[in-house]
Formats: C-alpha cells, structure tokens, sequence
C-alpha cells in the first residue's frame, strides 16, 4: 500500500470502512487485496453489518461490487484532494453513538497533581511521589480505580489538599464518559478536523476506539482523534460539551477492524498509538500512548457505558482515552502547544493502520450536513432498508 493507511497485517484482518460514491451516496465498503467492495446491498449500514453478532463472518460473505483500490479511494479522500466525480471515504461508523471515555491513565493524571503540588521542582515531585507510594502501599502505576488502595489515595489526596474532580474520575469508581459527538458527524481519514477559532490551547488526543453492538459486545477498533480545547474545559468542567463537540472534532478511520481468529480485545489492551504531528511552520511533534498503561480495562469501561443502566439499540463507539498531552511550547515560551492552521496530524497503530488529518479552524471546516434524515431518504431512494434487528426498538434482545 503506498498510502500506508492499512494495518501492518492486512492481509488476514477484517477490515470495514464506508465511503461516498457521487451520484449515489454513502456505501459500506470491505476492503479485500487492497480493493474497496461495496457490500451495501447487502448490509446498508456499518451498524447493520455490527448488529448481526458475527460481523467478521457477516463481512467475508457479502458479495460487493469494487469501486477503486485502497490508494485511490484514501488518495481522493481531503481537503483540496477530492476530485467530485470519484469515491472518498468516510468515517466508518454511522448510526452508533459517538461516547469517549475520560481520565482513563490515572498516573498520568496523578503525576499532573504531583507537578502541580512541587511546582516544577524535580526533587520535591520524587519526596511527594514516594510519600503518595508509602502512603497507598504500593506503587503508583499499580493504582486501580475503585480499588481500596484508590479509595486510601483518595482520602490522602483529600487530607492534603490535592483533590480535584479529575482525580475522582480518574481512581474513583465511576468512569467518565461523555457523549463526544452526534450520530453521522464523525469525519474520517483525509479530512479536515476543526478547533475552534477563539481556542488558544488545545490538542489532538491520539486513541483507540471500540465498537459495541447494542447487546455490549465489542464487535471491533479502530483509531480515533478525540479533539480538545484545553483552555475551554480549563475554564470550566461544564464547558466538556463546547471544548470537545464542535464541527468536525471528531475522527474516526480509516477503517474498522473487525474481531475474528487473529485480532482481539487483547490486542487492543496491548495496543501502541503513534502521534505525529507537522505544521506548515516546520515544527514537528510526536508522542506515544500505550494501553498497557490504561488504568481501566477496555471492557470495564464498556460496562460502564452500556447495560442495564443504559442501552444504545444501533450500537455505539467508545474512545478509550489517551496517555498522552503534548506540553511543547510552539507558539511562545510557557504556553505549550497548540494546533495552527495546516497542521497534519498522523495518528498510527500498527494492528489498526494510519488515521491522517488536516487542522483548520472548526467555523472554516466543511459543514455536516448529512444527518440521519438525510442517510434514509438516500437508503429509501436506493431501494434499500435495515434489517429488523437494526430498526426495531431494542434490535437482538438481551
């Protein structure tokens, strides 16, 4: 593959995506020996596809028609690349709730504390560091949310001052989990990805995703970029829904791996993310995020997502979080990094492929204009319809 887009093993993974033929629409695509088939024939929605409890064999056995390789379709596919008459893609996910999971790597979010409390001394952060380990009996990357030794942290953070509300989500019971964005407004790989125009600090948050049907399984990932404006939410914890839902903040791509023989939900636990950064000013960036660093397991957190308490009949995907916040200074001295115009921002695992997009600011991105009334209307059009587990309330029941 020259784009590169593929995972490293792609010639025995599953992979799913959907993108948009001109004078046709929206379609589901599988990619197989580097093509792109359309198998919406078959399977008019990602989610359809999902819903049916065995997704890998599901995909392997629709027939589909090819429109264009991997390289030309991801080729065509960006801001200033789309030629108007051939396919692009999409983000490969369309009637699941777009959900993310919050303060999902606890120690980094403990070590923020202990830099806060030490104020840029490094060895007053190594006493406050081994007090906190002495303190909670064990050591600080052991620290499991909801556990007794959290609760002792917990306490002793209290007693000193230290608490925050990230802390509570961080090594308190109840995960954070928000509602990244609406249903169809996800873009995907070569897209343009927005932050606001007044926003002065903010970042890219490089993350695996899960997809879950609606009984709670996981069905399969994919790579995410769950964009932030850190000055917004700094600002406030009830501004989350203006620091991180605005026009396309939200990537998804480049396509989803489904789970069969060869890939799992332990691939994704052991799971490295790749950063990369580049700006049209010449200034670089990159940075990993290793889920073997997550402190709650990928599937507690799809439990706290969805079950008894709460049920997503098309299913949802879920962001897991990330390890990593840039804190290079770019624009001056003292005021980290933030994204300008132009920037590219690669995000890379080698069992999920490559997610490239383009920064601009969110009020000069493509508008979303194709909502779920304009995904019918286009399906009814086409003569296609869901299957009944896809439309009736509730789908497969539990």
């Amino acid at each position: 593959m020259t784009l590169g887009i593929l995972p490293a093993d792609h010639e025995r993974a599953t992979l799913i995506g959907r993108a948009w033929v001109p004078e046709i629409g929206p379609v589901v695509v599988a990619v197989r020996d580097g093509e792109l088939h359309d198998v919406t024939a078959t399977f008019p929605t990602v989610s359809s596809v999902i819903e049916t409890g065995r997704a890998a064999d599901a995909l392997r056995s629709a027939s589909g028609t090819v429109i264009g390789s991997v390289d030309e379709v991801a080729g065509n596919s960006g801001a200033g690349a789309v030629h108007s008459s051939r396919p692009s893609l999409l983000a490969p996910v369309d009637l699941q709730v777009l959900k993310a999971a919050g303060v999902t790597f606890a120690v980094s979010m403990i070590e923020r504390v202990i830099e806060e409390r030490a104020r840029g001394d490094l060895a007053a952060a190594a006493a406050i560091r081994e007090q906190l380990s002495d303190r909670i009996g064990q050591d600080l990357a052991g620290l499991r949310p909801g556990s007794p030794a959290a609760l002792a942290a917990k306490e002793y953070l209290i007693a000193e001052g230290w608490w925050s509300q990230y802390l509570e989500v961080g090594i308190g019971p109840d995960a954070e989990i928000f509602t990244k964005a609406p249903t169809l407004s996800a873009v995907g790989y070569g897209a343009d990805v927005g932050v606001l125009r007044t926003s002065e600090w903010n970042n890219p948050e490089p993350e695996v995703a899960l997809v879950v049907d609606s009984l709670g399984a996981v069905a399969g990932a994919l790579l995410g970029n769950d964009v932030n404006l850190r000055d917004v939410e700094g600002r406030s914890a009830l501004l989350l829904p203006r620091a991180k839902d605005n026009n396309a903040s939200c990537s998804l791509g480049p396509f989803v791996r489904l789970f069969d023989d060869g890939f799992g939900i332990d691939d994704v636990r052991t799971a490295r993310v790749r950063l990369d950064v580049t700006g049209h000013d010449g200034f670089e960036l990159e940075g990993w995020s290793d889920m073997g660093q997550i402190s709650r397991d990928p599937l507690d957190l799809v439990g706290q997502l969805i079950g008894d308490h709460h049920q997503y009949p098309d299913g949802a995907v879920l962001m897991l979080g990330t390890l990593f916040a840039p804190t290079a200074d770019r624009r001056h001295p003292g005021l980290g990094f933030a994204h300008e115009p132009g920037d590219v921002v690669r995000i890379s695992s080698p069992a999920l492929g490559t997610l490239t997009n383009r920064v601009q600011y969110s009020e000069d991105c493509p508008p979303w204009t194709f909502g779920l009334s304009a995904l019918f209307q286009n399906l009814a059009s086409r003569g296609l319809t869901l299957p009944e587990a896809s439309t009736s309330t509730g789908g497969r029941q539990r």
